[in-house]
C-alpha cells in the first residue's frame, strides 16, 4: 500500500521510520526527553491508592466503569526492524504499530496503511478497518476506514487512545501519548464521557493542528 504525501510529511515531522521503526535506544531518547513519563491517561477519578482500597465503590462509578473498558492492554511495534510486544505504556510519539481485530488503540496514531503489510506496493483492494470510538468521542456509529485512491492509499485518518478494533487490521503511527491525547484532553476539560458525539468537533481540532502543523507552526502541548 502506498504512502501518501500526507502521510511522508506527516513521518517526517515525527520523524518516524515507517519501514524499521524507532531504534529502542531512540525510544528510550524520547521517553526520557517528555519527563520520562510512560504512555497513560490519569482516570476521570484521579484519588490515591490508598483512597480506592478504603473506599472500593469508587470503581463502581459509571464513568470509573467506563473508564476500564478504554485502557489499553499491550501493543505490537516495530522496533528496530523487528515486530515485538510491549505494554502500551512503553510508547511514544513515533512508534510504528500493528493493530488488530479486538484491539483497544494503544494512544493517538494515524493510520499508515491497512492490512497487515506495511510494505509499500502491497496492496489489497479489500482491505477495510472498523473501528469504534463510542466510548471515547460519543460518535453514533463505528467508523469505516477505506483506501481512498487507485493505488490503495489511505490519507493518515486518526485513531483515538481507548478506541477498538472492531474488524480489519492496519499499521498506524504514534501521534499523540498520554496526557496529550484526545481522551485525556477530554477528561480533563469534564467532557468524559461524552453525552453527546464529539467525534466531528475531535476531528476538526485534529485537522487544524495538522494544518498548523504543516505550516510549520509550533503548537504548545497540552499539559
Amino acid at each position: 500500500m502506498t504512502l501518501s504525501d500526507r502521510q511522508r510529511a506527516l513521518l517526517a515531522r515525527l520523524e518516524s521510520d515507517y519501514a524499521n521503526g524507532l531504534s529502542s535506544a531512540e525510544a528510550a531518547r524520547r521517553r526520557a526527553g517528555d519527563g520520562g513519563g510512560l504512555n497513560g491517561v490519569r482516570p476521570p477519578l484521579d484519588c490515591p491508592k490508598w483512597v480506592c482500597c478504603l473506599l472500593p465503590c469508587i470503581k463502581h462509578v459509571p464513568s470509573m466503569k467506563q473508564f476500564r473498558l478504554v485502557q489499553p492492554d499491550d501493543a505490537e511495534v516495530l522496533r528496530d526492524g523487528t515486530w515485538i510486544r510491549y505494554d502500551h505504556a512503553s510508547l511514544v510519539v513515533g512508534d510504528v504499530v500493528r493493530l488488530v481485530e479486538g484491539d483497544v488503540v494503544p494512544a493517538d496514531c494515524a493510520v499508515m496503511s491497512l492490512g497487515m503489510d506495511r510494505a509499500e506496493g502491497a496492496t489489497d483492494e479489500r482491505s477495510e478497518l472498523t473501528v469504534d470510538s463510542r466510548l471515547v468521542t460519543g460518535e453514533a456509529k463505528p467508523r469505516q476506514i477505506a483506501p481512498r485512491r487507485s493505488d490503495g492509499s489511505v490519507d493518515g485518518e486518526a485513531l483515538w487512545y481507548g478506541s477498538r478494533v472492531l474488524e480489519g487490521a492496519c499499521v498506524a503511527v504514534v501521534t499523540a501519548t498520554g496526557s496529550r491525547t484526545v481522551l485525556a484532553k477530554l477528561i480533563r476539560e469534564g467532557r468524559w464521557p461524552p453525552s453527546a458525539d464529539l467525534s466531528e468537533e475531535v476531528e476538526e481540532i485534529n485537522r487544524m493542528e495538522n494544518e498548523d502543523l504543516e505550516a510549520g507552526i509550533a503548537l504548545t502541548p497540552v499539559s
